[in-house]
């Protein structure tokens, strides 16, 4: 059973990787492999009531993560309707590219810790669209958003979700955690920053002609894009007061922005009004992407009910003695799987009795498994919903952007490793 469930994910992950060639939808094949390896795994136990119980639990954290992709998207796609962004694009002098994409990677570097990675990549990836005009531009910004969106979600409690769960398992500390993976993060995000930088070196970016709008228009779009802005801001902050899961932060947001959106338009034309609606905003945003989301997400619980991917980590532990081998191992797997059930896997493998709150082993795991899925574009949750928007193709990315998320990688490891060795 367990042999079968692993060659279904591998020709599936094998189908999405060449998409193109065989001219088949990459969520198609991600939502057959998720069902036929849940299919296998519960024929496989002879459909007994535990098989499916696990089925409906792990499904109950793939609808959370969905809800809040759905919730994100639809906020940003408002924003953009609104011509929100606008607002931003013209504070923006530079018409340099390097420039231009260094201050990009910093301010999702920066926000992806006061958000989390995910809904920091979907708003990034919107604001460049609005800056760039050529694809190929765009193609290579969201590579780097997503290494950077990554990055930044790694050394905040919030900004990333293994990050989170090590918080709020007792493995770490928000201060220490912050300290100690600060630099390391920052290393990760600025060297293929700088390796891409230099790739823009003399290029300028086209002026993109901005739709002419009346006053009413411009005004309607900095409140969008302040109201946006806030509420997803607000996510983290209605966690922690909360203790929800982020996602009933996100559908909070989404039901404040149409609220706002309702009363903003209420005196206008109906045909105007009908235009600029949640519904419509509902309607443009890429459906095909939460779905292959689905199926990703599927597969991975299949191998994890199934315990591969804990064997896989025992499997590490008996093999690889180094504390320090088994992150980097840990991280350069999540680029494959969800960093998620890895994480939970060590977390389940490791008591604090072995190693303590703020254990290097803790720290290093938040850093690895947090960046390590930058190498390819579907190993986060940040990556896929990039994947979705801009439709990077996974062989380009794969060819273009995984060897300098792997360069930032290696940095960034080797910068913690010698920071904490100076410790002593």
């Amino acid at each position: 059973m367990i042999t079968l469930i692993i060659v279904i994910f591998i020709v599936g992950y094998v189908a999405i990787a060449f998409e193109h060639p065989l001219k088949l939808n990459k969520a198609a094949s991600a939502l057959i492999t998720g069902v036929l390896c849940w299919t296998v795994y519960v024929l496989g136990n002879n459909g007994n009531h535990e098989a499916h119980e696990a089925l409906i639990t792990h499904l109950g954290d793939i609808s959370s993560i969905l809800f809040f992709l759905l919730g994100a998207m639809t906020v940003v796609e408002l924003i953009d309707m609104h011509s929100g962004f606008d607002f931003i694009t013209q504070k923006i002098k530079t018409k340099k590219k390097p420039a231009l994409l260094l201050l990009v990677a910093a301010l999702t570097f920066f926000l992806s810790a006061l958000l989390d990675n995910l809904t920091t990549a979907i708003v990034m990836v919107s604001l460049s669209s609005k800056l760039l005009t050529t694809r190929e531009d765009r193609l290579w910004f969201a590579g780097m958003i997503v290494i950077a969106a990554n990055a930044g979600g790694a050394w905040s409690p919030l900004g990333d979700v293994t990050t989170t769960m090590l918080w709020i398992g007792g493995q770490i500390t928000a201060l220490s955690i912050i300290k100690q993976l600060l630099l390391p993060s920052m290393v990760v995000c600025i060297v293929p920053a700088l390796m891409m930088a230099y790739r823009f070196r003399g290029k300028t970016i086209e002026a993109k002609e901005i739709d002419a709008t009346t006053e009413e228009e411009k005004q309607d779009g900095r409140i969008m894009l302040f109201t946006g802005i806030g509420l997803l801001l607000f996510v983290p902050v209605f966690k922690s007061l909360t203790g929800l899961p982020p996602f009933m932060g996100m559908l909070l947001a989404l039901g404040m922005m149409w609220i706002v959106t309702t009363r903003l338009h209420q005196q206008k034309e109906t045909a105007l009004a009908q235009r600029l609606t949640v519904t419509r905003a509902l309607e443009k945003i890429d459906t095909s992407s939460i779905l292959f989301f689905l199926g990703i997400l599927l597969a991975v619980s299949a191998l994890q009910s199934a315990g591969v991917l804990k064997e896989l980590a025992l499997f590490l532990s008996r093999n690889l003695h180094n504390d320090y081998s088994i992150g980097i191992a840990l991280g350069l797997l999540s680029s494959v799987v969800d960093n998620v059930p890895l994480v939970a896997a060590a977390q389940g493998m490791y008591d604090l009795a072995t190693y303590p709150t703020d254990h290097m082993f803790w720290e290093f795991l938040a850093l690895t498994t947090g960046t390590g899925g930058s190498a390819i574009i579907i190993g986060s949750a940040a990556g896929v919903a990039v994947m979705g928007i801009e439709q990077v193709d996974f062989g380009w990315y794969l060819k273009r952007i995984s060897w300098l998320a792997l360069v930032g990688f290696a940095a960034g490891v080797l910068v913690y490793i010698i920071q904490h060795q100076l410790q002593f």
